[in-house]
């Protein structure tokens, strides 16, 4: 094995080993951006070829966990961006729910996940950085604003969401 092939073994490992670490990170991101079980694992597959495309260039001046994130975060947004401009399509329909629970504790998360989904992509992810139990400051890294600005984001979003309760 010469060097390069080494190098790419060793890339790869260090790869896999972050994902494997991140992979719960990822889903959930995904889950924010999308209602459906194949979108998400379209949106998946996406973040993880962007992840690949940039790791060689990762400089590691952040954690892993932000970086995934941003990544994350950014892909889902243009993803969103896109179907907005394609317009609305159609799934088809297999009449299963596979997620099919009738449980108090589900039909409250069901209900956050349709109100957080009414809201911009921007408000999603910060929204979803501060249910991840995030700081401020590593919303902010993430997301490219100050913590003061995750701060009076965070307080207007609370409020949206309030009133989305009220209707």
């Amino acid at each position: 094995m010469d060097k390069i092939e080494k190098k790419m073994e060793s890339l790869e490992q260090d790869f896999a080993r972050i994902i494997r670490g991140h992979r719960g990170t990822i889903y959930t991101v995904c889950y924010m951006f999308s209602k459906n079980e194949e979108e998400v694992a379209d949106l998946f597959q996406d973040i993880l070829i962007n992840l690949w495309n940039g790791f060689e260039k990762f400089r590691r001046d952040c954690s892993p966990n932000t970086w995934i994130y941003r990544v994350s975060l950014n892909t889902c947004i243009s993803s969103d961006r896109k179907k907005k401009r394609r317009g609305e399509t159609v799934p088809l329909e297999m009449n299963i729910n596979l997620f099919d629970d009738s449980g108090e504790d589900l039909k409250q998360i069901r209900l956050l996940h349709e109100r957080i989904s009414r809201l911009g992509p921007f408000d999603r992810a910060i929204i979803l950085l501060w249910l991840e139990n995030m700081s401020y400051d590593e919303i902010g890294a993430i997301v490219g604003i100050s913590a003061k600005n995750v701060s009076v984001r965070l307080f207007r979003i609370k409020e949206q969401l309030k009133k989305m309760s009220n209707q």
